[in-house]
């Protein structure tokens, strides 16, 4: 069975608490998809960074892994700093098919979700 590795990856704050949502996220990733390995990772200002969860992951034996930008939009960072980040990984373990998602906010669902806490607002 081919190990699955699911990176969240979130941008980052000075600030500790703003990774809670992160977090809860993460743990409702792990209740929903128990068989994968899941982490979180930051862009800045937090540990762990992108390198170290996917290096983490892949010297635990993933041989695929899902990097799931937390962003609303596919913005700079997507578009130019996460590239680079990805195919450095890539470089770095290239027995391992490292995918990047798009960002969480450009799916049809996650949009419906914030139209429908907007609206019950």
């Amino acid at each position: 069975m081919t190990k699955v590795a699911i990176v969240l990856f979130a941008h980052g704050a000075r600030d500790p608490a703003w990774a809670l949502p992160a977090q809860r996220v993460a743990e409702a990733v792990r209740r929903l998809r128990p068989e994968a390995m899941v982490s979180l990772a930051f862009l800045e200002l937090m540990a762990p960074g992108l390198a170290e969860a996917v290096d983490a992951a892949a010297a635990a034996g993933a041989q695929v892994m899902r990097i799931v930008p937390l962003f609303l939009a596919q913005g700079g960072h997507l578009k130019r700093d996460v590239p680079a980040l990805i195919e450095a990984a890539r470089a770095r373990h290239p027995g391992c098919r490292i995918e990047l998602l798009e960002a969480v906010g450009e799916d049809a669902g996650v949009v419906r979700a914030m139209a429908a806490y907007a609206a019950g607002a």
